[in-house]
């Protein structure tokens, strides 16, 4: 008999200012339970109307974990490393790197950046990108249901991201009133952030709502269970995250998560030192456009 995951836990995030000033609103969906969390430590859903051309943002350092961005709207980045709406690209900061993120025109923007993060054993790895434009993205239409997946293997498609942690990443829409069932690794953490519409989850037919996060129970047992959604009357749109928990104690500080606390201070003395490459100079083997 087939395990079905249901609902354990609904949270309502509020936006607040964020720190692109004027017309940036930051909605922390993860941020302070990572225990909870595991491997996901921090998810931000950043939405700016810019209406200037006051560069903000700038070069910032990371290491020990990987950024997931999902643009879900506008436009991120310059040139080479421009992401548009649909575009996803994920970057492991693993032994250390510097990131430039500025936005110098007037525009709307929404975007979701996670943080995953790294086994023990790779929390050194060798910096690297990946990007994953719209166009490449894998896409299901299965009837009334639409999976765009992002990263991992859901509804019988995989993504070519590649990962040191399994994770699956996938943009859901669901015509209203349809019903759908998908296929996740029992033992993933797994939750739904609700962008439109509303859906019922599981056999408990728990409502999941707009800007709602509901998360799952985890299974402790090897092989697939099943995630049962009824879209409402006005269809549904979320993003699914999915990840295998590590297990692994964490030290966060700032921009880097580490085993310890002197592995903290010596990433910010290689940091000061400028030890630390930008990310725009990883070896092109290291930076992978699929």
């Amino acid at each position: 008999m087939a395990i079905t995951r249901e609902l354990i836990r609904i949270e309502n995030p509020e936006g607040e200012p964020g720190f692109l000033g004027a017309g940036h609103i930051a909605r922390p969906l993860i941020y302070d339970n990572y225990i909870q969390s595991d491997p996901f430590i921090l998810l931000m859903d950043d939405v700016l109307d810019k209406k200037d051309t006051k560069p903000v943002g700038g070069p910032h350092p990371h290491a020990g974990f990987e950024t997931v961005t999902l643009v879900l709207d506008g436009e991120l980045g310059a040139d080479d490393h421009k992401l548009k709406s649909g575009d996803f690209q994920l970057m492991t900061a693993g032994s250390g790197v510097v990131h430039t993120e500025i936005i110098d025109k007037p525009g709307n923007m929404r975007i979701l950046q996670l943080w995953a993060n790294l086994p023990r054993e790779h929390r050194q790895a060798m910096p690297r990108l990946q990007d994953l434009p719209l166009a490449h993205v894998p896409v299901v239409n299965d009837k009334a249901t639409q999976i765009k997946l992002y990263s991992g293997s859901l509804a019988g498609v995989t993504s070519p991201i590649q990962n040191y942690v399994p994770l699956i990443i996938a943009d859901v829409t669901v015509a209203p009133g349809a019903s759908s069932v998908q296929k996740i690794p029992a033992s993933y953490n797994t939750f739904l952030y609700i962008l439109q519409g509303g859906v019922q989850v599981g056999d408990h037919k728990t409502w999941l709502y707009k800007d709602q996060v509901g998360w799952l129970n985890i299974v402790d047992e090897h092989g697939e269970s099943e995630l049962k959604i009824t879209a409402g009357e006005e269809g549904v749109r979320f993003v699914l995250y999915a990840g295998k928990p590590l297990h692994e104690k964490i030290v966060s500080h700032g921009p880097f998560i580490a085993d310890s606390s002197e592995d903290i201070v010596s990433l910010y003395n290689q940091y000061r030192q400028g030890k630390m490459k930008h990310i725009s100079t990883v070896p092109e083997e290291q930076h992978y456009k699929w």
